[in-house]
C-alpha cells in the first residue's frame, strides 16, 4: 500500500517535471522556427506622451549616478520627461547626490525623498506613483544603464490602446567579471531570448519584469495601483493586469545594462526573495486562472498557472528524488523509468525561467556561441538555484506573505571609475 502511494507520487511528480520540459522544448522550437513577433519596436516619429521614469533607490550611491547620465542623455522630447528617483531612506549620500543633480537640471530631475510608510520598492513605487503626472511610468533600478533610444522603444508598444505593460531585455554589462557573472549572462540570455521572446510570439504571458519596462497609468489606476505588501511587484502586476484584459508586451531588441551579482550568496539571496515574491503571487492569482477567465484564452491562462508556478519545482523535484530513494530501499521495481525521466526532466527543468536547452538556443540567436562552451557549468548553478529556492519556499508563510516588507537590495560592485 506505501509503495503504492509513493509510486503514485513519484509519477505526479514526474509528470509536472515533464510539463515544464516540454514548455521550454515549445519555446526553442518556436524561436528556432517560429515567426518572430516584434510590432512596435520599429516606430521612431510619433507624438511622444508624458513620461515618468521612477527610480527606487535605497543606499546607491555607487550607481544611480550612471543611471541619470543614461536618462539625461536619452533621445525623448525633454518637455514629455520627467526624472523622479525615489530615494527612500538612504543612510548613504544617495540623497545628497540626487539633490545636486535636481539643481543642476531642475527642470528635468525632480527627486523624491521618502521617510515614513512601509519601507521596499512596491511601497516606493505604490507611494510615488500617486504624486506624479505621466501618461505612462516607466521602472528602472538604479544600477541600469539604458542606451539613448531605450525610452522611445519602451514607450511606443503604448499607442496600443490594449497595452497595459512593457517590457524591454535585460543584459548584464559585468558579465566578464567571473565564472558567476558568465552564467548568469546565459541564464539572462535564455530568460529573455528565448523563454519571454517566445510567449511573446505564442501570445502567452510575456511578464512584466520589474525594471527596462513600465505600465500604462490609466491601467495601473484600472487594477489598483502598486500593492505595497509584496515582495515581487513585478509579477503582482503582471497578473492583475492580464486578469483585468490588459496586453504585456515584451521588446527583445530594446536592451539594457544591469549588474547582476558577483557573489554567490548575493545571488543565493536574490533568488530567495524572488521565490518568495512569486510564490505569494501564486497564491493569490493562481486559483483565478485556474478558473479560466473568459476573457482569457485557455492557452494564455495555463502558462500564467506555469509561469507562477516555476519556483514551486524546486521542492517538487526534490521531493521526487526523496520518492524515488525511498521507493528504492523499499525494494520497489520497474523504477528505472521513472527515475532516469526524473533525472532528464529535472535538469531541463529548473532554472531563472530558462531551460539549458533554452541557453544554448539563445547563444545562437545572439550570433555568440563560443559562450555555449560553458553550458556544463550552469549544472552548478542549477543545484544552488535548486537549494536557494527550495529553502525559500521551506516556510509555509512565505506563500502567504512573501517576506516581511523591507528593502532587500542586491549588493553593488561598480566603482567610482566605472561611473565616470
Amino acid at each position: 500500500m506505501i509503495v503504492t502511494i509513493l509510486a503514485i507520487g513519484l509519477s505526479v511528480v514526474v509528470a509536472i517535471l515533464l510539463i515544464y520540459t516540454i514548455r521550454h522544448y515549445i519555446f526553442t522550437l518556436n524561436r528556432l522556427i517560429g515567426r518572430h513577433r516584434q510590432p512596435y519596436v520599429d516606430i521612431g516619429v510619433a507624438d511622444w506622451p508624458l513620461v515618468t521614469v521612477l527610480i527606487p533607490a535605497h543606499n546607491e550611491e555607487q550607481v544611480i549616478e550612471g543611471m541619470l547620465d543614461a536618462l539625461l542623455a536619452a533621445d525623448y522630447p525633454t518637455d514629455r520627461l520627467q526624472i523622479v528617483p525615489i530615494n527612500d531612506r538612504s543612510s548613504d549620500a544617495t540623497g545628497a547626490i540626487l539633490d545636486r543633480y535636481a539643481a543642476e537640471h531642475p527642470r528635468r530631475i525632480t527627486p523624491y525623498h521618502r521617510t515614513d510608510g512601509m519601507p521596499g520598492k512596491a511601497a516606493a513605487l505604490a507611494d510615488a506613483s500617486q504624486r506624479f503626472a505621466g501618461d505612462i511610468h516607466l521602472v528602472f533600478d538604479a544600477d541600469y544603464l539604458p542606451g539613448k533610444g531605450l525610452l522611445k522603444q519602451l514607450v511606443a508598444p503604448f499607442f496600443d490602446p490594449e497595452v497595459g505593460a512593457v517590457m524591454g531585455r535585460v543584459v548584464p554589462h559585468n558579465l566578464n567579471r567571473n565564472l558567476l557573472t558568465r552564467l548568469l549572462d546565459l541564464e539572462r540570455s535564455g530568460g529573455y531570448q528565448v523563454d519571454q521572446q517566445a510567449r511573446m510570439n505564442l501570445r502567452l504571458v510575456p511578464q512584466y519584469g520589474g525594471t527596462v519596462g513600465g505600465v500604462r497609468r490609466s491601467a495601473l489606476e484600472a487594477v489598483g495601483g502598486w500593492r505595497a505588501d509584496c515582495l515581487a511587484e513585478d509579477t503582482d502586476m503582471t497578473f492583475r493586469l492580464v486578469l483585468q484584459g490588459w496586453e504585456v508586451v515584451y521588446q527583445n531588441r530594446s536592451e539594457c545594462y544591469e549588474e547582476v551579482p558577483e557573489q554567490w550568496p548575493t545571488r543565493i539571496r536574490q533568488v530567495m526573495r524572488w521565490t518568495k515574491g512569486h510564490n505569494q503571487s501564486l497564491v493569490r492569482y493562481g486559483g483565478a486562472l485556474l478558473r479560466f477567465p473568459r476573457r482569457m484564452p485557455v492557452s494564455r491562462a495555463i502558462d500564467g498557472l506555469l509561469l507562477l508556478g516555476v519556483f514551486a519545482v524546486g521542492p517538487i523535484l526534490l521531493f521526487g528524488w526523496v520518492l524515488a530513494l525511498t521507493l528504492y530501499f523499499l525494494g520497489a521495481s520497474l523504477l528505472e523509468g521513472p527515475i532516469a525521466v526524473l533525472s532528464v526532466a529535472a535538469f531541463g527543468t529548473l532554472g531563472n525561467f530558462a531551460a539549458f536547452f533554452e541557453v544554448a538556443t539563445a547563444t545562437r540567436l545572439d550570433g555568440t556561441t563560443r559562450r555555449v562552451r560553458l553550458l556544463p557549468f550552469l549544472a552548478f548553478g542549477f543545484l544552488v538555484n535548486l537549494l536557494a529556492v527550495s529553502r525559500a519556499t521551506a516556510s509555509p508563510i512565505s506563500w502567504i506573505q512573501g517576506s516581511p516588507m523591507r528593502w532587500d537590495k542586491t549588493e553593488r560592485y561598480r566603482s567610482e571609475e566605472a561611473n565616470q
